[in-house]
């Protein structure tokens, strides 16, 4: 069993991350050619596309302009350490000793714009690239073209390796796009979180999206290699819904 998630635009590259143990991304060329794009435009232009403030414009612009190879943990840091939103507030990755890492390390993918496809002890450098970003590359008009059927092959060659066939959907809608679903060699199962308001369920992106980290914590902590063990998912209130639930998409719900 496999779980992906999506990235954060939050990052934490201040606090030093509590081991060393780290690995290289795949895809590091594929980033470069991101970054030798990136790196070209303008503040304004950064600004245009990402739809984000000329602060951050100028910001990440210097981020582009400093990104640089060989990766180390001078300049980099590993990205379920470095990333700092909702998802990852769920994650916890800073609480998990080195065996829970380990097991992190074989069961769970960051999704990314810039890397492509990220191992949570995987370096990476401080950035933002949303997947649904239209930057155009060597005739690819998006992220998605860029990136194409790599992601998918990715995921296909590591369930292989976990003789799996399940892969356990927690990312975005815009993230999981770019894992070509009707490329994948897998069941896909995608839990989907629902809180009691105003009288029915409902679904909460904020919350949601912690809870998403939450039953990947969930599953490392408890060494959860089959996907019928995500039903016990107890955390912060929420418990499997069957009645609400279907083959392909698990529901869990609770009331505040």
């Amino acid at each position: 069993m496999l779980f992906v998630i999506s990235p954060s635009k939050t990052l934490d590259f201040e606090t030093s991350p509590p081991t060393k143990t780290h690995t290289i991304p795949d895809f590091l060329e594929d980033s470069q050619k991101l970054i030798n794009k990136l790196s070209g435009l303008s503040e304004k232009k950064l600004s245009q596309l990402m739809h984000i403030s000329p602060k951050l414009a100028q910001l990440n612009a210097q981020r582009y302009n400093d990104w640089q190879a060989p990766f180390n943990l001078k300049n980099a840091k590993q990205a379920a350490l470095a990333f700092k939103g909702d998802v990852y507030t769920g994650l916890q990755a800073d609480t998990f000793s080195i065996h829970d890492l380990k097991f992190a390390q074989k069961h769970l993918r960051i999704l990314s714009g810039l890397y492509g496809i990220l191992r949570p002890l995987d370096l990476m450098q401080p950035y933002r690239l949303e997947m649904g970003t239209e930057l155009s590359t060597n005739r690819k008009k998006d992220l998605y073209a860029f990136w194409d059927k790599k992601i998918a092959e990715t995921i296909n060659e590591e369930l292989k390796k976990l003789k799996s066939d399940i892969l356990v959907n927690l990312a975005s809608q815009e993230y999981f796009k770019a894992v070509h679903p009707k490329t994948l060699q897998a069941q896909i199962i995608t839990p989907v979180f629902k809180d009691f308001k105003n009288g029915k369920y409902k679904f909460i992106t904020f919350y949601a999206k912690k809870a998403r980290g939450s039953m990947v914590h969930y599953a490392v902590k408890n060494r959860i290699k089959k996907v019928e063990g995500l039903k016990g998912f107890d955390l912060d209130g929420y418990a499997y819904n069957e009645g609400m639930s279907s083959e392909k998409e698990w529901v869990f719900t609770r009331k505040q």
